[in-house]
């Protein structure tokens, strides 16, 4: 009997990442919603002193693992077949790599709303009620991906995502919601 309830046991565990992959893919495929991103792995926190948002080489950037990181978001999406309306990305370097990685250059639209105001706080609220805007304002038939920082989700949702992390949102009266957190390696690894 011991051992019976050991399989059952074994069972359920070997197919929770099935089920839970499957509720993030038909979360994604629902559309009309937004789907925040922490740009993926870039090692350390913030920006050097004097960084120019003109000059990747000033800024912190995505390592290579980041850059691996972010192809496997867009084949998450590709494999799931979900249908993205918008590409959106803060100007920083490593959340416009990430974007066009994730799902090709010529997609990605940058949108200061989502910069980082991590050395800035002083921006936050006029930022943060813009993004609000733009989620409230999204209707399409898809998807809205916007690639941003760990300050700006955290400002919108309370939540503080890892790098490469989505927050999947939508509008909720004056406020959004948020109705799914998905970790793209984990459901890749699982």
């Amino acid at each position: 009997m011991r051992l019976w309830w050991a399989v059952l046991a074994m069972g359920l565990v070997l197919a929770a990442p099935a089920r839970a992959e499957e509720a993030d893919r038909r979360l994604l495929a629902e559309g009309g919603r937004t789907v925040l991103i922490r740009h993926a792995t870039a090692p350390g926190t913030g920006d050097p002193a004097g960084f120019d948002l003109a000059d990747c080489a000033t800024q912190r950037n995505l390592s290579d693992e980041g850059r691996a990181q972010a192809r496997r978001i867009g084949e998450r999406f590709a494999e799931w077949s979900v249908r993205v309306d918008a590409v959106l990305s803060s100007r920083w370097c490593r959340s416009l790599e990430t974007a066009r990685l994730a799902f090709g250059a010529d997609r990605v639209e940058p949108y200061p709303p989502i910069d980082s105001f991590f050395g800035d706080r002083s921006t936050e609220p006029a930022q943060t009620a813009a993004a609000k805007a733009r989620i409230a304002g999204f209707d399409g038939e898809g998807v809205q991906v916007m690639v941003t920082h760990q300050v700006n989700i955290t400002a919108l949702t309370g939540i503080v995502p890892r790098q490469g992390e989505a927050i999947v949102v939508e509008p909720s009266g004056n406020e959004i919601a948020v109705v799914g957190r998905i970790r793209f390696d984990q459901a890749a690894a699982e």
